[in-house]
């Protein structure tokens, strides 16, 4: 019998005395999270964001994970100076790592441990942190805050403001979010941002909350109605930054700036599916001929005397999720990068079903048949161009949008085995597929060089079109394959899907549609 899990824990993460790699500056940590499956093999949950010249990092970035009272869930916590772009882990300064339990860590409530190298030895006087705390409030409050006349703190230029927000723990202050650097700006206005309750406040909404501005304290209350869990109307409010030495010393002293603070809560991604939203799966294979001869067993489409190759694990793996949310389970289904029948022209947006009056396949079954039987009837040839797939699914997404509800949103997934060809066009086309119900999946198959899917993935930084038009909102998720490969079957679908409910719930936020029917109150 499966296991059934007791609940969601929230982990936070921070280090002190870390090591320093990093030569003229400090070094800028993250941490990666594995966990130990059944077999003893370690796979990746998830990693924190990059901390800056940084040897005591509190990680804004939380690790939510399922707990399971019955079952010994084995944690490793690594610790990383990143120096680069790339996704491997190998090229950057490792600064120690934690093994533990996650019932362990949930028995502490709050965990602290020296930091190891690989031989076990201690890493310095590194230390780390892990608080828990249980996921019982799974409502999101959106912020938009903006600031005028801050102070400037630089010699050079004006400030570079930022905000950070802090819950109230039994043990302190503890960082709940970071939101960008507005570079060189006295009245910033930031992007919107959402903060889950739970990370919050904990779900108790007249707990206080704290955000240092620019070093300029000021305490908000959550401010959300207790009563309800339904959306509520947008909140205005503003307030005046004090810093308590400058008072003192200045006479006449009024404040170092204003803040106003705009809250909403919101629905969330289960209050918009529970309410008629659809999600709409599209499947787009790469079929350029980097991926070897079909019939070669060193093939990326070599089908084994199992039946399975990197191709159909994905397809399984992330449509056996998605297909839930579909009402119809009729997914159209592309292949991008061959010469097709019977003129032997090459198309990057063919269906698999040689049908473009209708590529709909019956659920994750069609597509694996519809790509099985394409497979020995198409030539593989090039280049690896996403744009026109892109384009293709953006073209629905857009239909979609002349709706007054939440309806529709769509998932493109694109499996491929190399290098993008038409980077430029792909930029733009993500850039303006970020205004629309759209979301980008793209599973990385063999061993090629992603770096170019990791630039995609806006994770370090909002993506720009080559004429520097900026992403509305990240709506790529990146993963390779080979991460996956010694992983639980559900694992690479956990990796890719983590950032789908957040995507659809703030889309369907930013331009203020409700679900089709109001959701039930739970």
């Amino acid at each position: 019998m499966a296991a059934q899990c007791v609940t969601k824990v929230e982990l936070t993460v921070s280090c002190d005395n870390l090591l320093d790699k990093d030569i003229g500056s400090k070094s800028d940590p993250l941490c990666v999270l594995l966990m130990s499956s059944s077999d003893s093999q370690w796979y990746e949950v998830e990693r924190t964001e990059k901390v800056q010249n940084c040897l005591s990092p509190k990680f804004a970035k939380k690790f939510v994970i399922d707990y399971y009272f019955e079952i010994v869930q084995k944690l490793k916590f690594g610790i990383y100076d990143i120096d680069n772009k790339t996704i491997d882990l190998s090229d950057d300064d490792f600064l120690g790592q934690l093994e533990c339990t996650l019932g362990q860590v949930v028995s502490s409530k709050k965990l602290t441990r020296p930091l190891v190298l690989k031989n076990k030895t201690p890493a310095g006087k590194g230390t780390i942190t892990i608080s828990a705390e249980e996921i019982k409030d799974n409502r999101v409050a959106n912020f938009e805050v903006e600031a005028r006349k801050l102070d400037n703190k630089d010699f050079f230029g004006k400030s570079d403001p930022y905000l950070e927000f802090y819950k109230q723990t039994q043990t302190g202050w503890q960082l709940a979010h970071r939101t960008e650097v507005v570079k060189n700006n006295l009245n910033p206005t930031w992007r919107p941002f959402r903060i889950p309750l739970q990370s919050l406040c904990g779900g108790d909404m007249d707990k206080p909350i704290k955000v240092p501005i620019n070093m300029i304290w000021i305490v908000l209350s959550a401010g959300i109605d207790p009563e309800t869990c339904a959306p509520l109307s947008c909140r205005q409010a503003e307030f005046e930054c004090i810093n308590s030495k400058k008072k003192q010393k200045k006479k006449g002293y009024k404040n170092s700036g204003v803040v106003s603070v705009k809250l909403c809560q919101e629905y969330t991604f289960l209050d918009y599916i529970m309410g008629g939203c659809q999600i709409n799966f599209t499947v787009a294979i790469d079929f350029t001929g980097s991926n070897g001869d079909p019939k070669s067993p060193q093939s990326l489409h070599y089908i084994s005397p199992q039946g399975v190759n990197e191709y159909l694990s994905a397809i399984w793996s992330v449509g056996n999720v998605i297909q839930d949310y579909d009402s119809d389970k009729m997914f159209p289904a592309f292949g991008f990068g061959a010469q097709i029948p019977p003129t032997w022209q090459v198309s990057h947006e063919f269906p698999l079903n040689f049908n473009p009056a209708n590529p709909f396949c019956a659920g994750v079954e069609g597509v694996v048949d519809a790509y099985r039987v394409c497979l020995p009837q198409v030539k593989l040839y090039g280049p690896t161009n996403f744009s026109p797939i892109v384009n293709h699914v953006a073209c629905f997404a857009k239909q979609a949008l002349q709706q007054t509800t939440a309806s529709q949103y769509y998932v493109l997934l694109i499996i491929t085995d190399g290098v993008i060809t038409d980077m430029d066009e792909t930029r733009s086309a993500i850039v303006n597929a970020s205004r629309l119900p759209m979301s980008i999946i793209i599973v990385g198959v063999g061993n090629a060089d992603f770096d170019a899917m990791e630039f995609l993935d806006g994770d370090d930084g909002r993506l720009r079109s080559q004429t520097g038009e900026a992403a509305m909102r990240d709506i790529v998720q990146f993963v390779p394959f080979r991460q996956f490969q010694n992983a639980p079957s559900q694992a690479l679908a956990q990796s890719v899907l983590a950032e789908l409910p957040q995507q659809v719930a703030s889309f369907f936020s930013l331009f203020k549609l409700k679900p089709p029917h109001e959701p039930s109150p739970s």
